[in-house]
């Protein structure tokens, strides 16, 4: 990473701020611009006026009601980096809490200053003491990869405009690369209301299903393995006992495994395994039959079966499962076709997944300001990552019609106003309690303001098994039922006592009703990555995430 250093960028004698100089709004203007063309380092730019120039770039600011307007073009070179730096610093006691690239990984929390924390997307900074809070973000659906970071003498917006791993080449065009917006609440507001309506200030056109999303789906018993049509009914018919007669009807999600390879293969996407699963539509229509919508998984953006290497990109591939190459139009075509053809089955709900791995090669909790090793591109240098990805969704949603689309593995900044779901968190568990708690609890609690501003967050599913406790998964049950968040729960029918089957009845219904009146606000999270006081409208609910012998983080 070529390295910014803030001391040169502010005065080192200056005193702390006191909490009276805490942050109302960023300076029109950033004291630096600097560029990295090729990956070689960042150079300052010369400024005039709202224009900051380089030998080959050109960096406009605009002030718009939105908010402030980046535009960058490059004609005669490659692109990698743009680096805003404002001279804005914080009082000393100053909490801090960003987001994820794609999904979180049990790692969200406000946290003291952390120089080096890369913060994607938006940033949130409240000062306990004053009860005052700042945020400063990007709309969604930016054509860059946009990250800040604070340090003690300043606050940094970092615009990557990379292709693959290498440097894009624009070309003649100007991109539109983001907006940036800023927000400072009151001591009046909390940390938690201010933030949400921050987001939708993020997210001014969100898309929205016609009612709150519940359902269940297989993996957490089944994880991929031993099942099959007849297993899926049965799935349907439970679903359908536990919603009764609520109007707003559930979807029951067929994931991975439904089709030959491993376990998360990739296409083609043409049929289910012939044995186990020989009529996909005729099996949508079954479940309808029993009264809940069919919901199905998928990962368009890789192959199982390859027939022409060429539609590969290039980078790494740590899988058996082989990534197509986005920028080449017959690709995109493939999963236009692919998606469109699951739609015309009958599934209402799709679930495309692993989309970020498939394009970068890493997780998202291993990027920071790395998305992906470097030396690589994609065919087609002149579109940035961003602008990739923003067009693999884009031709997602078209194909997928009227079907709500649930992204997971997906990047929420870009995917916000084209799916109806995001998967906000990584896996919880069937197998451990602790990954639930960790995964499931965080994500809630500290991605809950994007709720119904981004899309319908999905802190991933309620799940029970032999293998966890009862009582652990009854509450985290009963939190996200109580959240308004989607709700999807994974038992094995056959395995559910009369006890849980009641717990299973009462959250879904609460939760197709929308949750509890008058939202959720977690009350203790500024001081835990696993908030276990929670406000619902008028109720306080005290949650107890500890089993007997406390969390184990080797079995997570």
């Amino acid at each position: 990473m070529a390295s910014l250093s803030p001391g040169a960028l502010a005065d080192p004698t200056a005193p702390v701020p006191a909490w009276r100089d805490f942050p109302v709004e960023l300076p029109e203007l950033p004291v630096r611009v600097l560029i990295d063309h090729d990956g070689q380092g960042l150079r300052a730019a010369e400024r005039a006026g709202t224009r900051f120039t380089s030998d080959r770039a050109v960096v406009t600011l605009a002030r718009t009601p939105a908010g402030v307007d980046i535009r960058v073009a490059c004609p005669a070179g490659p692109l990698a980096r743009v680096v805003l730096r404002w001279a804005t610093a914080f009082p000393r006691e100053t909490l801090f809490l960003g987001d994820h690239w794609e999904r979180s990984y049990g790692d969200l929390q406000w946290r003291f200053l952390q120089p080096e924390r890369v913060l994607p997307w938006y940033f949130a900074a409240h000062h306990p003491a004053s009860g005052r809070t700042f945020m400063a973000g990007v709309k969604t659906q930016p054509a860059a990869f946009c990250a800040w970071t604070v340090d003690a003498e300043g606050i940094s917006l970092w615009l990557d405009f990379r292709n693959g791993g290498s440097p894009s080449h624009p070309g003649d065009r100007e991109i539109a690369a983001a907006t940036v917006v800023t927000l400072a609440a009151t001591a009046e507001e909390p940390p938690a209301a201010a933030l949400k309506r921050f987001c939708r200030l993020l997210s001014p056109a969100p898309r929205l299903a016609a009612g709150p999303i519940c359902g269940n789906n297989n993996w957490y018993y089944a994880y991929g393995r031993d099942f099959d049509a007849q297993a899926m009914l049965r799935d349907a018919a439970f679903l359908a006992e536990l919603a009764g007669q609520h109007p707003n009807r559930p979807y029951c999600v067929i994931d991975a495994g439904w089709t030959p390879g491993s376990v998360c293969p990739g296409g083609p996407w043409t049929a289910g395994d012939a044995r186990r699963f020989p009529d996909m539509p005729g099996l949508a229509a079954s479940i309808k039959k029993l009264g809940v919508r069919p919901g199905i998984w998928m990962r368009p953006t890789a192959l199982t079966r390859v027939d022409d290497p060429g539609r590969l990109r290039s980078g790494p591939i740590n899988a058996d499962e082989k990534p197509l190459d986005l920028t080449r139009p017959e690709n995109l075509a493939l999963i236009r076709d692919d998606v469109a053809r699951v739609h015309g089955w009958g599934y209402e709900l799709i679930k495309h997944d692993f989309s970020t791995y498939d394009i970068f090669g890493r997780w998202g909790g291993e990027m920071g300001l790395e998305l992906t090793d470097p030396g690589w591109h994609f065919a087609d240098r002149s579109l940035t990552n961003a602008e990739i990805i923003l067009r693999l969704y884009q031709t997602l949603r078209a194909a997928a019609g009227d079907s709500v689309l649930l992204g997971c593995n997906t990047i929420g900044h870009l995917g916000a106003g084209l799916f109806e779901i995001q998967r906000t968190g990584d896996d919880t568990s069937g197998h451990v309690w602790e990954r639930t708690r960790r995964m499931g609890v965080n994500t809630l609690a500290f991605r809950l303001a994007q709720q119904g501003a981004f899309f319908a967050c999905d802190a991933d599913c309620a799940a029970h098994t032999a293998q966890t406790p009862w009582e652990m998964d009854r509450q985290y049950l009963d939190l996200v039922a109580r959240s308004g968040t989607a709700l999807f729960i994974s038992v094995d029918p056959r395995t559910v006592q009369p006890e849980q089957t009641a717990a299973f009845r009462a959250a879904l219904q609460l939760a197709l009703s929308g949750g509890s009146p008058g939202g959720a606000e977690p009350l203790d999270w500024l001081h835990t990555t696993a908030p276990r006081t929670w406000r619902f409208g008028q109720e306080t609910v005290t949650y107890h995430w500890e089993e007997p012998a406390g969390a184990n983080p080797l079995r997570v």
